[in-house]
């Protein structure tokens, strides 16, 4: 009899040590999936390359300022930017012209053509298979902009994409800015040409939380 006790006595402790190993091992799940990061302060640089002559030289420029709402939580620091919400200054356009010509043309002949251009707002968005995209709002129209993207030591995202201006009904500002920069727009072919197809580019690090 006392036998058969010590045997229960020893299956209910064991049943006990079990289910409390289950129990943290769902918790320690739990608080995988509900991981939180946040972006480190100043680290998100936004950059683009246009096109000008027959030739497609490029002109890059940059965004001094951008807006980035809180992040959410995920398995990945790249599924907690699902959903996250940005916004650009266009008055924080930077193209290190020396001339400091370039600037003042881009936002009156082009941003100036466009309506509701003082922002350019966003959505960050994770698909299937991770696929990242951004649907970016623009002259009153909202598109996506699909991504292709390299992480680096888990915490910094290289994200990179082409946005076709024709896409936001925006040929009109191309035409603006074209005609306002011809002689410059003009190659060696005599043809002076602007390209809707603009490269975009973003770097952003993430902290954990």
């Amino acid at each position: 009899m006392k036998k058969q006790s010590l045997i229960a006595g020893s299956l209910l402790l064991l049943a006990a040590f079990s289910c409390n190993n289950a129990t943290k091992v769902a918790e320690q799940e739990t608080q995988a999936s509900d991981a939180s990061y946040s972006l480190v302060q100043d680290s998100t640089k936004v950059s683009f390359v246009a096109y000008k002559t027959t030739d497609k030289v490029p002109v890059g420029g940059q965004f001094t300022a951008i807006s980035i709402a809180d992040l959410g939580s995920g398995d990945t620091a790249l599924e907690a930017m699902d959903g996250t919400e940005f916004s650009i200054p266009v008055s924080s356009l930077f193209t290190n012209d020396p001339t400091g010509t370039r600037d003042p043309k881009i936002l009156e002949f082009f941003f100036g053509f466009l309506d509701n251009t003082e922002l350019i707002s966003g959505v960050f968005k994770v698909g299937p298979d991770k696929q990242a995209a951004i649907d970016v709002t623009l002259n009153g129209k909202t598109e996506s902009i699909p991504l292709t993207y390299t992480v680096e030591n888990d915490s910094k995202f290289v994200f990179d994409g082409v946005m076709e201006l024709a896409n936001w009904d925006a040929l009109g500002a191309v035409a603006s800015i074209n005609k306002a920069c011809e002689a410059l727009h003009t190659g060696a072919d005599g043809i002076s040409k602007t390209w809707s197809e603009v490269a975009v580019h973003a770097e952003v690090l993430l902290a954990k939380k």
